[in-house]
């Protein structure tokens, strides 16, 4: 099976091998043939280390396939259904999903412990437990979520993580207001889905921030109602707030630094909402005086914020109805054996979201 291995954190290259087996399968488990999948800032931040993976290890969990083999005691899928590989899959069972916030669940991260492929030099892991820049994967059931018929395997790639997540800032998280103003720093495919989800929460004013030009184009279309480069947002803020600040902000690049210019341009009493994932060893410092001071909410959004099956139908509904644009995300397509040419599109910006076709 064809499958592109990171062989040591801290590479920048993926190779993309023949041997690789798709391992693991029994009850409980599924075998999914993956027809597309995404590359997503995730990917590379597992690959340069910033988030903890072991490896070797197959990238790849915003993805879409169709099943080929159900476990003993696997009822809800069978052999051909259409699914999204769900990265962070809820238990039911644990105090957080209890709560109702299943997005907390860490049953999925446990699984990124297990190695799912193997190579005849040894076992190999999968990004988040499950490794979508592979012809095959075996997860758990909980992972492979059915999807309608309709739904194409690119769009599907999509709400696997991205889409869902930023959308899902916005109106789950934020619960944007209507007439707000809004700024998203950070215009990728997570970030325009913030922007999409804002203007449909009914903002008034949506700052797009970001460094390429590109992508600040694309924010105009998908419903920013200004784009401005980083060195350009203090001008913005003096314009559309009188200097006042945003009412939310949307961090979603996963650094301090920008973590505290979100800060600095939210309103007194505004949100910021803190999208992007960031490295362990990456403060964020604020002083005792001005937390208090300007009552500021500070709004972590992990993968959305809501409940993960809820928000797939969602989307999938605001995309059948013409709300969301889905489509315009793809600027790239790629087969696997070119996945390193989606990698340097995804450094420099010069994608919203690179479909791998598998």
């Amino acid at each position: 099976m064809r499958a592109a291995v990171l062989q040591e954190i801290g590479q920048d290259k993926l190779e993309v091998l023949d041997d690789v087996e798709a391992v693991g399968f029994g009850p409980g488990k599924v075998r999914i043939r993956v027809r597309a999948t995404g590359l997503c800032h995730s990917d590379l931040s597992a690959m340069s280390g910033v988030l903890p993976q072991p490896a070797p290890f197959v990238p790849g969990h915003e993805g879409a396939g169709e099943i080929l083999e159900v476990g003993d005691g696997v009822t809800h899928l069978k052999a051909g259904d259409r699914v999204v590989v769900c990265w962070l899959p809820a238990c039911g069972a644990c105090p957080a999903c209890k709560r109702g916030q299943t997005e907390l669940c860490l049953a999925g991260f446990m699984n990124a412990g297990t190695p799912n492929f193997r190579r005849p030099g040894g076992d190999v892991f999968g990004f988040a437990g499950t490794g979508t820049f592979a012809e095959e994967v075996v997860v758990d059931a909980g992972c492979a979520v059915p999807i309608p018929q309709d739904v194409p395997f690119d769009i599907a790639a999509l709400i696997g993580c991205g889409v869902t997540t930023g959308l899902g800032a916005a109106l789950n998280t934020a619960d944007v207001e209507a007439g707000s103003s809004v700024a998203v720093i950070g215009c990728g495919g997570v970030g325009i889905s913030a922007i999409q989800g804002a203007r449909l929460k009914g903002a008034a004013e949506i700052v797009a921030v970001d460094p390429v030009a590109s992508r600040r184009e694309s924010a105009l279309r998908f419903g920013a109602t200004k784009a401005v480069s980083p060195d350009e947002l203090g001008d913005a803020k003096q314009q559309v707030t009188a200097g006042e600040g945003f009412d939310y902000v949307f961090e979603v690049v996963g650094k301090s630094a920008t973590a505290r210019t979100a800060y600095d341009n939210t309103r007194r009493g505004g949100t910021l909402v803190v999208v992007g994932a960031g490295a362990m060893d990456d403060f964020l410092q604020l002083n005792m005086f001005e937390l208090f001071f300007d009552e500021k909410r500070i709004l972590p959004s992990m993968y959305g914020g809501g409940d993960v099956l809820r928000s797939y139908e969602r989307t999938i509904a605001l995309w059948r109805a013409g709300r969301i644009d889905l489509e315009g995300l793809i600027t790239h397509r790629v087969p696997l054996t070119e996945i390193n040419e989606a990698l340097d599109q995804m450094r420099t910006g010069t994608a919203l979201r690179t479909c791998i076709e598998i």
